[in-house]
């Protein structure tokens, strides 16, 4: 089992050594195209040195914690038109940047992954939204490309929620769209509002499910367990490769620190209980996501690493992971 953090690297002072930098749309476009070019040069530039220098962290972890997600913001605003061409012109002196992170990662095993935004909806009834979040995800998948991933069937993942009007049928439609490579890394999540993971598992035969237990903790008030007879099935969409699945608990405060919380004993409003944890707080959920041993675990927790280092403490002096 690996345990990952997405996208921010802490050091033990709680700060970020190795932050990306971006910038506003309003900004880029009011620069002359000489100054549009080197501000991406400069913003790329520093968000692949600083992605190396985390996985360079990555590599020196246990192997348990090995994982993270990459943010999205690598190549910033790569999408708009204007920045797209720039990209194209600055991408023989950015493929180096990318392939030594992808040569680092597959070196010391690190699992990678990204997370596309909310606004990438395959499924929408609306065709500009799907064209949108079609040419997100090859964003996506372009950068996995450029470290060297997307040739073989989940060797990165590229995660997404399938909320949208459309539901399967839609989310179908554009998968079919998606180029070979990214077809190669799409997942499809269930979500807490719109998405069950009943609904989620009508894609299996396209692309890996991956589990939210919370997700599916605030949607339903219940707490899957192991051997549901739909673990199974997650399981089997993922095709021998190791599934995933994401743990994050509510809030400090706003549930017990100990036992499973039942969401009608609770006064706090369900859109409350979605916001994410500092810490996993409670060694009874803790237990319970650790009990999915078939599975690698994103921590989705506002602490990162910090966070996952105390999980995985915890879990090797619980037996649930051998040190290595």
């Amino acid at each position: 089992m690996k345990l990952g953090f997405a996208c921010k690297y802490f050091d033990a002072q709680a700060k970020q050594p190795f932050p990306f930098k971006i910038t506003t749309r309003t900004r880029f476009l009011s620069l002359d195209r000489e100054e549009q070019a080197r501000l991406l040069a400069q913003l790329a530039t520093n968000n692949l040195d600083n992605q190396f220098l985390t996985l360079q962290q990555l590599a020196k972890l246990p192997e348990a914690m090995r994982m993270m997600r990459i943010g999205s913001d690598l190549l910033p605003l790569y999408t708009v038109p204007e920045a797209t061409a720039i990209y194209s012109e600055l991408m023989p002196d950015l493929q180096q940047l990318f392939a030594r992170c992808g040569e680092i990662a597959r070196a010391n095993n690190i699992r990678l992954s990204f997370h596309p935004g909310q606004y990438s909806v395959l499924a929408s009834d609306n065709e500009g939204v799907v064209d949108r979040a079609i040419e997100d995800v090859e964003y996506h998948a372009l950068c996995a490309v450029l470290m060297g991933y997307g040739r073989q069937f989940q060797d990165f993942k590229i995660n997404i929620h399938m909320n949208g009007k459309k539901g399967i049928e839609g989310f179908r439609a554009a998968f079919q769209r998606l180029s070979p490579e990214a077809r190669n890394m799409l997942t499809v999540e269930n979500d807490e509002i719109s998405c069950s993971l009943d609904d989620v598992l009508q894609a299996r035969d396209l692309c890996p499910v991956v589990l939210d237990i919370h997700h599916h903790w605030v949607k339903e008030n219940q707490f899957i367990q192991a051997d549901d007879a739909r673990i199974a099935l997650i399981i089997e969409s993922w095709r021998d490769v190791r599934p995933v699945l994401h743990y994050s608990i509510a809030q400090e405060g706003l549930i017990p620190e100990h036992g499973f919380p039942d969401q009608r004993d609770l006064t706090v409003a369900k859109t409350k209980l979605r916001a994410h944890s500092d810490y996993y707080f409670n060694q009874d959920l803790n237990d319970w996501a650790l009990s999915f041993t078939d599975f690698d675990i994103m921590c989705e927790v506002k602490m990162k690493n910090l966070a996952v280092e105390r999980l995985y403490r915890y879990a090797l002096d619980q037996g649930e992971i051998k040190a290595r």
